[in-house]
């Protein structure tokens, strides 16, 4: 009897010990909370970033044919002008006075062939008779014709001094605004091989373009009719529109980078857009605006040790059969917006899928899913295929500072290769 007590005493002792260690002394197992999300349709790009300079779609440069001097200017700056209008007038004295010269040199020569007719008229009324050689008669019909094609000739020189004298009188050739004056009253200008420009005219400020000098790792992703978005820093709070127009060929090398001018069409209705101002631009080279769409993090996530004891995990298979090769190319159907109607286009488009990998939550399981990925802007991804809306992807732990893998470097996914220990051991000393 005696011995059952103190056995009785010692298991007694043991439970109460086990007791206390339980509710005083062990430490409590956190649990590791994931962060979790659900894949969601909604708007993805690629898109290519530039600076460029806005310039009117079309200008013209109005100069002068003739030399002189500047009498008047009716135009300046910023002056909207009209097809016809006289923007300018040269000094006409030196030209008026050529055309009065070629006048009187005209009606010398008309005088000279009324003589000339009359005396060809006697000759050949004196060749009929016989009264005189054929050689009299010749010279008489040679000073006539002769006397004709003076008349013919001064009459251009009249006609070339007239048109020079018009030509005093400069006129716009377009409707629209002039951009640049490069002439004052008094000035010179000299016509020779190259005319002299006057003034610029914008055709139609409404319609801006924008040359963007885009990089040659990113020229190869642009192509004609994609939309483009700028903005300018007169205008910050504004995101101006347009398309790509056209890429040219020539490259401008500068510090040994090499750029494409690439020309924007844009709309400048209310006229905010200058020429001159700088672009910041952003050229969507691919869009959708139907994607499913999921946490670029979530392709990151790497499950620790720590997570067994909550869930029962899973890795995927290797794919055997060769269906997702990330060198297969499909062809799908994005929506793009055209920027002139502002309504989102049909556009095929090619998608060259990618295989990755997630973890989803099912039940009490955390399985490794292979997914197929699209576009990609580094903060959402397309999933082609491998998720539904359905789906519970893990794309984080909740309190990383709580959870094992953040306080202890010991733990590693249950999946990962263990790393071997390279660390060189210190050779034993010497005694």
């Amino acid at each position: 009897m005696k011995g059952k007590k103190i056995i009785g005493i010692i298991i007694l002792i043991a439970l109460a010990g086990a007791g206390i260690w339980y509710y005083f002394l062990r430490k409590e197992e956190k649990l590791v909370v994931l962060d979790t999300e659900k894949p969601e349709y909604g708007y993805i790009a690629m898109s290519v970033t530039a600076t460029g300079t806005i310039e009117p779609v079309d200008t013209v440069s109005v100069g002068t044919q003739v030399s002189g001097t500047i009498k008047y200017v009716y135009a300046d700056f910023n002056s909207k002008v009209k097809k016809g209008q006289l923007v300018a007038e040269l000094d006409k004295s030196l030209l008026e006075a050529q055309v009065n010269q070629n006048k009187a040199n005209l009606e010398v020569a008309k005088s000279q062939e009324v003589y000339a007719k009359s005396t060809y008229d006697r000759q050949n009324l004196l060749f009929q008779t016989g009264a005189i050689s054929k050689a009299d008669y010749e010279t008489a019909m040679n000073q006539y014709n002769t006397a004709k094609a003076m008349v013919q000739s001064n009459q251009a020189q009249l006609d070339a001094a007239e048109k020079n004298l018009s030509y005093a009188d400069i006129y716009s050739p377009v409707n629209r605004v002039v951009m640049v004056r490069n002439v004052n009253i008094g000035q010179t200008v000299a016509s020779s091989f190259s005319t002299p420009t006057l003034f610029i005219i914008a055709k139609d400020i409404s319609k801006m373009q924008v040359q963007a000098a885009v990089d040659e790792a990113d020229i190869g992703n642009v192509r004609r009719s994609q939309r483009v978005t700028f903005t300018v820093d007169a205008f910050p709070e504004n995101l101006f529109t347009g398309t790509v127009e056209e890429i040219r060929l020539q490259p401008t090398i500068s510090a040994n980078v090499v750029t494409y001018t690439t020309i924007i069409n844009a709309p400048n209705n209310d006229l905010k857009l200058k020429p001159g101002m700088t672009a910041n631009i952003i050229i969507y080279t691919k869009e959708d605006t139907n994607a499913l769409l999921v946490s670029a993090k979530a392709l990151k996530f790497k499950p620790v040790a720590s997570l067994g004891k909550q869930f029962k995990m899973q890795a995927s298979a290797a794919d055997s059969s060769g269906s997702a090769s990330t060198h297969h190319k499909s062809a799908g159907s994005m929506r793009r917006r055209d920027s002139s109607s502002g309504k989102m286009n049909d556009t095929l488009v090619v998608v060259t899928p990618q295989k990755a990998f997630v973890w989803v939550i099912e039940n009490d399981s955390l399985i490794q899913k292979r997914i197929m990925i699209g576009l990609n802007d580094d903060t959402h991804v397309q999933v082609l295929h491998g998720l539904s809306t359905d789906d519970e992807v893990v794309d984080g732990i909740e309190n990383p500072a709580t959870a094992p893998a953040a306080s202890s470097g010991a733990e590693k996914s249950p999946f990962m290769p263990q790393r071997r220990n390279t660390t060189p051991k210190k050779p034993p000393q010497s005694k």
